[in-house]
């Protein structure tokens, strides 16, 4: 029985995560009405800070670089799903909480808040189980996340002779 929760959970959250970010892409790539509400709202704040133009359609943080990094990320946890590959999923899932937990945060720390287009915080409650869902799937993959931290560590720090 734990082994099949186990195997379900390994599949299902890149899954869920995938499809989460995958489905508001509909909504990032056509400028549709709910994204300008909410990249207008923050672009407006960014403004009143003297950052104007952070979340506009060129911005920084524009709604078509937060959608290219939800689908790079969607990207890296389904190549992981390949065995030789599976370090793609530790990539992805990382990738994964540092976009919610910037959304999670302009939704609790901004004008925008929580519930921004009238859905009853739908938006902000996926946003947060994407991002539990992640950390969920990093600490499963700790060690290919240990390894892969070595690695990259091997690659950038010079060894001493």
């Amino acid at each position: 029985m734990m082994i099949w929760i186990s195997r379900a959970i390994r599949f299902g959250l890149p899954l869920f995560v995938s499809a989460i970010f995958l489905d508001s892409l509909r909504y990032k790539f056509t400028d549709a009405p709910e994204t300008q509400v909410i990249f207008g709202r923050l672009d407006g704040w960014a403004s009143s800070l003297g950052a104007a133009g952070l979340f506009d359609h060129a911005g920084l943080f524009s709604q078509y670089v937060i959608g290219s990094a939800e689908l790079v990320a969607s990207a890296l946890l389904l190549i992981g799903f390949i065995p030789a590959l599976s370090r793609f999923q530790v990539i992805g899932s990382a990738l994964g909480i540092a976009i919610m937990t910037g959304a999670i945060s302009f939704h609790l720390f901004t004008p925008l808040g929580i519930d921004p287009n009238s859905d009853g915080g739908g938006l902000f409650v996926a946003a947060c189980l994407v991002w539990l869902s992640c950390v969920t799937l990093l600490a499963i993959k700790r060690q290919e996340a240990l390894a892969l931290g070595c690695d990259l560590a091997r690659a950038i720090i010079p060894a001493r002779r």
